[in-house]
């Protein structure tokens, strides 16, 4: 059989979104099975029963990867561990760097209390690391650089990642009593930046707030490969400076920049991920006018009772690029070359939206 490949975003519906990625391909005569995260804990029994019906009741996987500790992408894969047999688990695990880190923590001196602490805080892939333990399976880190499989890493790279953990909000320094007032005062907070108001702009339009997305984002794996002549980029969560790390790192791994043919949009559609320029460096500038139809393909994994993803300045800046944009919403998406015949429907690219947030 010619070279495939299929990659399958499945729907993770719960009031928040999540990511959930299974992919089959054949290069060079090798056939490989690659899960990129597993959404939350029921979502990964639904992933285990699309990898059994749709890729040939497989009992091994070549690669799993937990692209971040976040539990809407890595709680499911639980289930895929325990399930199948795996070939490599590819994580970063925070503890792991606990005697390299012990200097840029105040309040601790062994390194035992500090791994064990960070291993706490990123409780969602120390279940992970349990089950492959267990099991004997692999665990290799995903650094910038890291072949895994045809995919190259992109983002993060180590000196990086190390800063993250230093300076997120899961660092573990001492913690301040919260009062009843406070906590009162977060939620007014919080309900206040819920209140979205929207402008209505003309084809081309699109603006990004400064604040950026969250050092547990920043975290997340970003992985490429070229199949059957089409570039594929995977973003899981990442942010800014992970999407600048891919840029600069692309003449190493061989990819080409602006253009991208098969592109997940980072984070569920999240307008703090992104900034036009980044945009405009890995997908093209914005197009004068609206394409009769778009010359690639942007995924979004979003659930249909998130309201707050995806962002409508993040779905018009898409389309200002070209893209033909589909969202999970509630179904899975397989978007293929040369793949067996499955049978399913093509579905409509998403509607542009005349508007935006303020």
């Amino acid at each position: 059989m010619a070279d495939y490949f299929e990659i399958d975003f499945l729907g993770v519906e719960t009031k928040k979104s999540g990511d959930a990625i299974a992919l089959r391909y054949e290069k060079d005569g090798a056939n490989y099975i690659h899960v990129v995260d597993g959404g939350y804990a029921t979502t990964g029994e639904t992933l285990r029963d699309h990898i059994v019906t749709h890729y040939g009741d497989p009992a091994f996987i070549d690669h799993v990867v937990a692209t971040h500790n976040d539990g809407d992408h890595a709680r499911g894969l639980i289930t895929i561990l325990e399930h199948f047999e795996v070939g490599t688990l590819w994580m970063l695990r925070p503890w792991m760097y606990a005697e390299e880190l012990i200097g840029r923590f105040e309040t601790y001196t062994s390194v035992e209390r500090l791994r064990s602490v960070l291993r706490s805080a990123y409780s969602n892939l120390a279940a992970l690391e349990d089950i492959a333990v267990a099991k004997g399976i692999e665990m290799r880190e995903p650094f910038q650089g890291a072949s895994i499989g045809a995919f190259r890493v992109m983002a993060p790279t180590r000196a990086r990642f190390l800063d993250l953990v230093v300076t997120s909000n899961k660092t573990p320094e001492a913690k301040v009593e919260e009062s009843a007032f406070d906590g009162f005062f977060t939620t007014l907070v919080e309900k206040a930046k819920s209140a979205v108001a929207y402008i209505r702009a003309a084809w081309g339009a699109e603006a990004f707030p400064a604040e950026d997305t969250s050092n547990e984002n920043e975290m997340s794996v970003v992985q490429f490969a070229q199949l059957c002549g089409k570039k594929i980029l995977l973003t899981a969560d990442t942010g800014r400076d992970g999407l600048a790390e891919v840029i600069n790192y692309a003449p190493f791994a061989g990819l080409t920049l602006p253009g991208i043919d098969r592109f997940q949009v980072p984070h569920h559609g999240g307008r703090r991920n992104l900034t036009s320029e980044l945009l405009d460096a890995i997908l093209g500038p914005r197009l004068e006018n609206q394409p009769a139809q778009g010359h690639f393909t942007a995924i979004v994994s979003s659930a249909k009772e998130d309201e707050d993803h995806p962002r409508k300045v993040v779905m018009r800046a898409m389309i200002h690029r070209g893209a033909n944009l589909y969202m999970t919403e509630g179904k899975n998406l397989c978007s293929y070359e040369n793949a067996p015949n499955r049978g399913w429907t093509a579905v409509p690219a998403v509607a542009y939206p005349d508007e935006y947030e303020e």
